[in-house]
C-alpha cells in the first residue's frame, strides 16, 4: 500500500471534519485546548465547480486544515444560507462532526463502489490542485459523509506541507492564511 507524504496510507482515513459556526473561533480552540497547529486557512471563497446533490451551488466557505499526528483536522464554515452540504434542507444550521475524508489512488471505482452501497453523491468539486472530491452520504449507516479526495502530486504536497509544519509546532504562528 502506497504511504502518502504526511504519513497515511493511500486509501486510509485521514481527515476528520467539523462544520463550525465560526472558523476563527474554532481555530482558537483547538490551539488552546488541545494544543492542535498551526492551522492553514482558506477563505472566504465559492467552490469553482461545485455541485450538492446534483445542482450547481453558489455557496460560500471558508475551511482551516491542521494535523495532530497523521491525521487531519478540517473546520469548515459556511457564510451564507445557500443549500449546500454544510446546510441542507434549510432550517437551523447543525455544527459538529460532518464527515471522514480518505486521499485515495482509485477515485472512480471508490465512487462507484460507494454508490453501489447505496451512498449518494452530496457533493462534488475540483480544489485548487486539480484534484476531484466527492462526498458520499453514509449516514443511513455511519455517522458522517465520506469525502473521497483524489490523489495528485499536488494534494499529497499541499497535505504534507501542513503536517510537516505540526511536527515539533511551538504554538507560534497558530494562524496562517492560503491564497484563495
Amino acid at each position: 500500500m502506497m504511504r502518502l507524504g504526511f504519513g497515511q496510507p493511500a486509501g486510509a482515513l485521514c481527515q476528520f471534519a467539523y462544520v463550525v459556526e465560526d472558523i476563527e473561533a474554532g481555530m482558537s480552540d483547538f490551539v488552546e485546548r488541545l494544543g492542535v497547529g498551526p492551522w492553514f486557512v482558506r477563505g472566504p471563497f465559492q467552490p469553482p465547480a461545485a455541485r450538492y446533490r446534483g445542482r450547481q451551488t453558489d455557496a460560500v466557505f471558508s475551511v482551516a486544515r491542521a494535523f495532530s499526528g497523521h491525521a487531519m483536522l478540517e473546520l469548515i464554515q459556511q457564510h451564507d444560507d445557500s443549500p449546500s452540504v454544510f446546510h441542507e434542507n434549510g432550517g437551523p444550521r447543525r455544527y459538529g462532526f460532518h464527515h471522514w475524508a480518505i486521499m485515495t489512488t482509485t477515485f472512480d471505482e471508490d465512487v462507484q463502489r460507494y454508490s453501489t452501497l447505496g451512498y449518494d453523491e452530496a457533493f462534488f468539486d475540483r480544489l485548487p490542485s486539480g484534484s476531484r472530491v466527492v462526498y458520499m452520504d453514509a449516514r443511513r449507516d455511519l455517522p458522517g459523509m465520506i469525502e473521497l479526495v483524489e490523489h495528485t502530486e499536488g494534494q499529497e504536497r499541499l497535505y504534507s506541507q501542513i503536517q510537516l509544519a505540526s511536527v515539533g509546532w511551538d504554538g507560534t504562528d497558530p494562524i496562517r492564511r492560503e491564497d484563495s
